[in-house]
This record gives C-alpha cells, structure tokens and sequence, in this order.
C-alpha cells in the first residue's frame, strides 16, 4: 500500500508510518500536513493512476523537524592559472511522518 504524491516540486513513493525527507516547508513542527498532488495509488494491487492527479485522495503528514543536510563541497581549478575556488553548501530540509493515505 503505497502511493506517489508530489511535495514541493518533487516526487516521492510514501507509505504510511514512513519517514520522508523533503525539501523545506513552511510550516512548523508537529503541525499536520495535507498533500493532495497525488500521481498514483496501490492498494494492494488496486492501481489507480492519475491524469494528472487521482482524484479524491490525499496524503496527511506530521512535521518532525527542520533538518539541515551534509555539506557539499563545489571545488573549482584552472590548471597553469593558479584559480582554486572552494565552495560548501548545505540544503534544508523538512523530516516528515506519513500517517494516513486516503485513497
């Protein structure tokens, strides 16, 4: 029993008692969260595919956290020129619980 919802722009496959990363969110932790941009159903061999979304059905999520991810480092070189350019970034996230999908 899963279902593939789109959350801030992206794609996930979620099922129920899962905990997603997503990118960050507006809202505040352990507020409820309702997302209705949901692509594809299963449940347990019933498929339904939206066109573009399945209508009816909705993904409700708790906020658990705003996280921060590991750095990456962007390192940036010319050979001969002496140029080296080092870079870190660190994306924000949003954890989030996946507590009921309704099909």
């Amino acid at each position: 029993m899963y279902a593939i919802v789109e959350i801030a722009g992206q794609q996930f496959k979620v099922e129920k008692d899962r905990k997603v990363y997503v990118h960050r969110l507006e809202n505040a932790e352990g507020e409820q969260v309702v997302f209705d941009q949901v692509l594809l159903t299963d449940n347990d061999g019933d498929v339904k595919i939206g066109s573009p979304t399945v209508k009816g059905s909705s993904i409700t999520a708790k906020v658990l956290a705003h996280v921060r991810g590991d750095k990456v480092l962007i390192f940036h070189k010319k050979r001969r020129k002496g140029y080296r350019k080092l870079n870190g970034h660190r994306q924000n996230f949003t954890q989030i619980l996946i507590e009921d999908i309704k099909f």
